[in-house]
């Protein structure tokens, strides 16, 4: 169910929905049209500039499709959505300007800094006003509702909560009925227990009822058949909810397939324009991190070659995404290169680890190389680590879900090394934890946590004493 207030309203809808649309495009073009005018140069409305960031706007910078989500959803959620996707769109705009050589140099660069400075700030002031007369409009425009559960379980529970959380959905949820008693459910002291599921039907009758969500076991099937028979004669929206809790879900969502409704259980979370983000994230914050190391890197490359015999780059085998294997690579930082069936993890004292190779290792400077994966899209700058074939085949067989993994790009860095999940893994039990770790990255992926574990990469860093 996404929209259970506004089925009345959707001339209304239509309207809202239409100016939030156009309103991040014409708060940044008035923005640039303002801070041309105010620094005293000629605003000209034909200029590429002018037609690329309208183009950006109307395709990084909007709302969300479901007008629910915008009513019930935090306003600080909403402010960092914004924010974030106008630096998407700087992002974006810098690369076309480095490529073309024209959105940039059509105005002077104070121009540019200043609308860069001064735009999000008008584009979170208009996207809050927005969602604050689609708040006071239909909210307002219909009566509240009321919903009732048939089936006491997890994913009921938990929806009832939600329910009650986000009095935007203008939805009362009055009680459960399930045929077992209350002690037997163990019923939480925020449920009530109204009956059993053959009194749900004439409840229904009795009782003005709008929405009815049978959150019944898919074994149940024939008391599910039974129930909806019971209920033909009524008006109520009928909806039914999977109990998801007894899976481990990794990015859930329903859809259709050709007018067949699925459910997905186990999918990427980069599908769509989350994809487009990610990669352009990557693309966009590699290219200037190599521009910036350069320097670094050659006199990396140089200490290497002239410490220890041997190649610069080592170049070892791992599973990218969905499995497949990928050269990821590294500077070298010991005197042999293993890439064979069996390989020795590095470990403290370690009579491999060259002189410059101990300080690249402490401080991972070694990784750096792997934006060049990066740029290629074997790899992304956050993710699951890569980690070595054999090692792949060794721990696939012994931790459950560990191939799940390898639904994304691997990461130079992730999820697990930020939370202390480095170095040798001398327990089975450490390489859980990781796999633990990255697990949960697939689950609750935002743009946000990418830049979170980035910025705490680079604060841990040289203070990792699990990287040796």
């Amino acid at each position: 169910m996404t929209q259970p207030v506004l089925a009345k309203q959707s001339l209304l809808i239509a309207i809202l929905t239409g100016a939030q649309a156009v309103t991040p495009t014409i708060v940044g073009i008035a923005s640039l049209y303002a801070t041309i005018i105010l620094l005293g140069d000629d605003f000209d409305p034909s200029s590429s500039a002018i037609v690329i960031v309208a183009v950006l706007c109307l395709l990084l910078i909007q709302p969300p499709r479901e007008v629910s989500s915008q009513i019930t959803s935090p306003r600080v959620s909403a402010v960092l959505d914004v924010v974030f996707r106008w630096l998407l769109l700087l992002a974006g705009l810098l690369a076309i300007g480095y490529v073309t050589k024209s959105p940039l140099q059509a105005y002077p660069r104070r121009v540019f800094l200043t609308w860069a400075a001064v735009t999000p700030v008008a584009l979170v002031c208009a996207t809050l006003l927005m969602q604050e007369a689609m708040r006071r409009l239909l909210i307002t425009a219909v009566d509240k509702r009321t919903a009732i559960m048939a089936g006491y379980n997890s994913s009921s529970l938990e929806l009832a909560r939600r329910l009650r959380a986000n009095p935007g959905m203008q939805l009362e949820v009055r009680g459960f009925f399930d045929d077992r008693s209350s002690e037997r459910l163990a019923m939480e002291s925020d449920a009530e227990l109204m009956g059993s599921l053959s009194d749900l039907g004439e409840y229904v009758k009795v009782n003005r009822t709008d929405v009815i969500f049978i959150a019944l076991p898919i074994r149940h099937l024939t008391r599910v058949m039974n129930l909806l028979d019971d209920l033909r004669d009524t008006t109520a929206s009928i909806y039914y909810v999977p109990d998801i809790f007894v899976f481990d879900l990794i990015q859930a969502r329903s859809g259709e397939i050709h007018g067949i409704p699925v459910v997905a259980m186990c999918e990427t979370p980069f599908y769509g324009y989350r994809g487009v983000t990610k990669r352009l994230t990557d693309v966009v914050l590699s290219l200037g991190i190599l521009m910036l190391l350069m320097p670094l890197l050659a006199l990396i490359a140089i200490m290497v070659k002239l410490t220890s015999p041997g190649p610069i780059i080592f170049k070892q085998r791992r599973y990218g995404l969905d499995g497949r294997e990928i050269a990821v690579y590294k500077f070298r930082t010991m005197t042999v290169v293993e890439d064979g069936d069996q390989i020795r993890q590095a470990s403290r004292a370690d009579s491999r680890i060259t002189r410059i190779g101990s300080i690249l290792r402490r401080t991972s400077l070694d990784e750096l190389p792997q934006l060049i994966n990066v740029l290629q899209g074997r790899m992304s700058l956050v993710g699951p680590r890569p980690h070595a074939v054999a090692h792949n085949e060794e721990y696939r067989k012994l931790i459950k879900g560990y191939m799940v993994r390898h639904k994304v790009l691997p990461g130079i860095t992730g999820l697990a090394q930020v939370n202390g999940c480095r170095g040798e893994t001398v327990e089975l039990k450490d390489m859980q934890a990781r796999v633990n770790y990255d697990l949960d990255y697939l689950r609750r992926w935002t743009p946000m946590l990418d830049l979170q574990i980035i910025a705490l990469t680079i604060i841990k860093v040289f203070r990792d004493d699990k990287a040796y």
